[in-house]
Parts: C-alpha cells; structure tokens; sequence
C-alpha cells in the first residue's frame, strides 16, 4: 500500500483505504473516492494531480492525494 501521490502517470491503482479525520473522509467520498474504487493519475502539476475516478476528472493537492492509500 502507498499514498496516491506516489502512483505513476497512467498506472491504474484501486482505493484501500482512506485516511483523515472524518469530515475529511467524508470530503473525498463525496468527491468518489471511495475504497475499492478504480482511480487514475491523468497528470501532475507543481505537486498537484489530476485524477479519473468514477468517468470524471478530480484535480487534489498532494496533501490530499496521501490521504488516499491505493
């Protein structure tokens, strides 16, 4: 398991788990990130990524994106 910022460009990875207080939590589950879920890193940008969850483009910081383990 590893922090989503880790992951390479194009590698399909799935969701195992996400860490964070619960609004937090609740946040990124709003957002489709939820465990089990397929997600993409599309790009990176000055830290930041672009990210295909669900059929939709998410961008998150890199603060965000250690919160999600895949």
């Amino acid at each position: 398991m590893m922090p989503l910022s880790m992951a390479r460009t194009g590698e399909t990875n799935y969701i195992k788990k996400i860490t964070g207080r619960d609004d937090v939590r609740q946040h990124l589950a709003e957002l489709g990130f939820v465990v089990g879920e397929p997600v993409t890193v599309v790009s990176e940008m000055a830290g930041n990524l672009i990210l295909s969850v669900k059929d939709a483009r998410i961008a998150l910081s890199r603060e965000m994106a250690n919160r999600v383990m895949v």
